[in-house]
């Protein structure tokens, strides 16, 4: 892979059935649940607190996030886009940051029988400023960790 772009992907099993931490996750509450206390993100304009990504008719560019350090301080902007949702718990999201070119963010939530899942994201990104790729790969790998952390927390691991 080219320095100018990053990549990597993380998984956890949770101990919720896949419909609950789907209908969770995919909701401005639940995406600001696992972000804070490193950030939370802005609702765009036109949709109101009670959006949910899952109930979005692909493709659809929802509009511009601001991304708050702390929940308090602007320091990025994602202008989102939603390329598609399924088949099953699943959404992939093709958008533009400030700091980013690219941004592409595909979650899947599958069933572990009844009362379990496994989530997986996977993210690829570009920025804007060449070869800074790899200096922000543990920046957002460590941001997703914290995600996870927050499910399994949530959730509990299965």
């Amino acid at each position: 892979m080219p320095a100018r772009e990053g990549s990597f992907e993380i998984s956890s099993r949770l101990g919720a059935p896949a419909a609950e931490v789907w209908a969770f996750a995919t909701t401005a509450e639940g995406v600001n649940a696992e972000l804070m206390p490193i950030a939370r993100m802005t609702v765009p304009r036109g949709l109101d607190g009670d959006f949910a990504i899952a109930d979005v008719v692909a493709p659809r560019r929802l509009g511009r996030s601001w991304l708050l350090l702390g929940g308090l301080i602007p320091f990025d902007w994602d202008d989102i886009g939603i390329a598609s949702i399924g088949p099953g718990f699943a959404f992939s999201e093709r958008s533009t940051m400030l700091s980013q070119r690219a941004w592409h963010h595909d979650r899947r939530v599958e069933p572990l029988g009844e009362g379990a899942c496994v989530v997986t994201d996977r993210i690829r990104f570009e920025p804007r400023v060449p070869g800074l790729a790899p200096l922000l790969r543990p920046v957002f790998r460590l941001t997703f960790r914290h995600r996870h952390r927050r499910l399994r927390r949530r959730y509990g691991a299965a």
